[in-house]
Formats: structure tokens, C-alpha cells, sequence
């Protein structure tokens, strides 16, 4: 596999964590602003997040399915497993974001 891919996979797991985190932290922010309470609406946010984390850390869907589709259709079965491991890159970054934001907040895992 080439450099370009490990620099990718990386920066996958670690755009999933940011979104992760920062998206949290700054929604809280919201929920202050209201009237309720912020620590506890950390970790319910970051779990709504998680699925927009892992789709902006690959880039947006249609680019996955593209790469889908080109590994299916034309017969190039390693685009196919370059995109399966960018997303398994991402889970893992926001795994262990929603760690971090359960250990902040003192909550369960």
C-alpha cells in the first residue's frame, strides 16, 4: 500500500475524534445557553454525532460510494479494502472520542 493511504487513514481517525469532541464540547454550549444542563448533554450529543463524524472524517458518502462501486464493478478488490479500512479509521477515532467525552463527564462507557 502507498504512503498517500496511511496519511489518509490517519487523518480519518483523527477528523472522526475532532468532530467528535469539539462537536460536543461547543454543542453544550447550546444547551447551556438554554437553560440546561451542559455536562450531562455532552456525551447524548456526542452520541448523535457519530455518524456524521465517520461520514465528514471519509470525506462525504458519495465519494465512498464511488470508491464502492469502482472496486465492485471494476474489478480493483483493493480501493474496495483501501475504503472498508479509511472507514473502520474513522470508527475507531470516534470510539475512542466518545471514550474521552464519557471519562470527562464521569459517565459509562
Amino acid at each position: 500500500m502507498e504512503e498517500r493511504f496511511f496519511a489518509a487513514f490517519i487523518h480519518c481517525f483523527f477528523i472522526a475524534l475532532g468532530v467528535i469532541i469539539g462537536g460536543s464540547i461547543i454543542g453544550s454550549i447550546g444547551e447551556f445557553a438554554t437553560g440546561d444542563a451542559a455536562l450531562t448533554s455532552i456525551s447524548r450529543i456526542a452520541d448523535r454525532l457519530r455518524i456524521w463524524a465517520i461520514v465528514a472524517a471519509i470525506g462525504g458518502t458519495f465519494d465512498a460510494i464511488a470508491n464502492f462501486e469502482k472496486g465492485l464493478l471494476d474489478g480493483t478488490p483493493l480501493d474496495l479494502f483501501k475504503q472498508i479500512l479509511l472507514i473502520l479509521s474513522a470508527m475507531g477515532g470516534v470510539k475512542l472520542g466518545i471514550i474521552i467525552i464519557n471519562w470527562f463527564v464521569q459517565g459509562d462507557t
